[in-house]
C-alpha cells in the first residue's frame, strides 16, 4: 500500500485505541462503528439501558471532532423537531430556516422506537440522500454524516418497531452486551472521579475520514467475491424461514463494509473472510421471519449463520489483489 493510505490506516488505528479509553471490553463494536462511519453507512443499536450505548456515540463524535447533536426520541416528538423548521423573522419580513438536529455531523438518535412512525420517518431522506427538504427547499447535511440510532428490545411496552424502510437504510444492527466483571470493575474505577469522555480529545479530523472513504472504494472486490455476497443474499429471499429476505441495499452494504475491514486490515483487497464475519450484522436486522416461525426455535441472526455454512466460501483466487498477488 502507499505510504499515504498507510499513514491513512494508522489514523484509523488511532482513532479505535483512542476510542478504547472510555469504551472499556467492546473492541468489535467499536471497529463495526468506526467501519460503518468509514464506509458512509448508519448504525443501529439495540440493547437494554445502561451499557454505553449513547457514550459509544459521543465517544466517535469527540474522537474525530465532529458536530454532535442528540435527539431524544419520545411520542409527542415532531418530524420538524428533527428536520428543522422555517420561522418567519420579524426584522426582515421573510422566512428563515432554523436547521434541525438532523443536520449535524454525528446524530444521536437515541431511544428511536419510542417515537411514532411519522417522526422516524423524518430521519429517512437525511440517512439516504445527506439532505432535508423543509416547506419545498433542501438542505444539505454535515460532512460527514452517520445516523446512530438506539433502540430498546422491541418487546419493551410503549415503543414503536422500526417499519422495514426504515431499518433497511442501517448499514449494520448490532448489540452491546454486558460487560465482563474485570471491565466492569475496570469502568467503576474510571468513573469514580469523573467521567474519561471529558478528557477525551480528537485524534482526526474531517478530512481525514473522507481520506479514507476515497481510499477504501479502491479497495479491491474480486469478481468471486461479489458473487459470493450475491449469492448469500439470494439465499435470504429462498430459505424457507425467511418471509422476506434482503434488498439488494443488503448487498452493496456488505460489499462496503468488507472494503472498510480490508482497509483496517492493511491490506488492499477484499477477503472471503471480511464478508464472513460480516455478514449477520449487515443482513440480519433485514430479514422478516416467517410467522411459522418460533423465536425460541430459530432467528434472524441464527438463520444467517446457518446460510454462511450453507453457501461454499471462494478459492484462493479470491483472495488475490488486482495485480494477482
Amino acid at each position: 500500500m502507499e505510504n499515504n493510505t498507510s499513514l491513512l490506516v494508522e489514523t484509523a488505528r488511532t482513532i479505535l485505541d483512542n476510542m478504547r479509553t472510555v469504551v472499556l471490553g467492546k473492541d468489535m463494536e467499536l471497529k463495526l462503528a468506526l467501519m460503518t462511519l468509514l464506509s458512509g453507512g448508519h448504525l443501529l443499536i439495540e440493547d437494554v439501558p445502561g451499557v454505553g450505548k449513547t457514550v459509544l456515540a459521543r465517544t466517535l463524535a469527540k474522537s474525530l471532532g465532529c458536530e454532535f447533536s442528540r435527539i431524544q426520541f419520545t411520542p409527542d416528538l415532531l418530524p420538524s423537531d428533527v428536520t428543522g423548521v422555517s420561522v418567519f423573522s420579524s426584522s426582515t419580513g421573510e422566512f428563515q430556516f432554523k436547521p434541525g438536529p438532523i443536520l449535524s455531523q454525528i446524530v444521536l438518535a437515541d431511544e428511536v422506537n419510542r417515537a411514532t412512525p411519522k417522526t422516524q420517518s423524518a430521519l429517512l431522506e437525511a440517512m439516504e440522500e445527506g439532505q432535508v427538504t423543509v416547506d419545498g427547499a433542501t438542505h444539505l447535511v454535515g460532512e460527514p454524516h452517520m445516523v446512530i440510532a438506539t433502540q430498546n428490545p422491541i418487546e419493551y411496552e410503549g415503543t414503536f418497531p422500526l417499519p422495514e424502510a426504515q431499518l433497511d437504510r442501517f448499514l449494520i444492527r448490532l448489540h452491546v452486551g454486558y460487560p465482563q466483571e474485570t471491565e466492569e470493575i475496570a469502568i467503576m474505577d474510571g468513573q469514580q472521579y469523573k467521567h474519561p469522555i471529558d478528557d477525551l480529545k480528537a485524534v482526526a479530523t474531517g478530512s481525514d475520514i473522507a481520506a479514507m472513504k476515497n481510499v477504501i472504494s479502491q479497495v479491491h472486490v474480486d469478481s468471486l467475491i461479489k458473487q459470493y455476497i450475491v449469492r448469500i443474499v439470494n439465499r435470504t429471499r429462498e430459505h424457507p424461514d425467511i418471509y422476506l429476505g434482503s434488498s439488494p441495499r443488503g448487498s452493496i452494504g456488505l460489499m462496503r463494509l468488507a472494503q472498510a475491514s480490508a482497509f483496517l486490515a492493511g491490506r488492499a483487497y477484499v477477503d472471503p473472510d471480511d464478508v464472513r464475519e460480516l455478514a449477520p450484522a449487515v443482513l440480519s436486522h433485514r430479514l422478516i421471519m416467517h410467522p411459522s416461525v418460533r423465536p425460541a426455535d430459530s432467528d434472524s441472526m441464527q438463520v444467517t449463520s446457518d446460510i454462511l455454512e450453507e453457501i461454499p466460501v471462494p478459492g484462493m483466487n479470491s483472495r488475490l489483489g488486482p495485480s494477482g498477488n
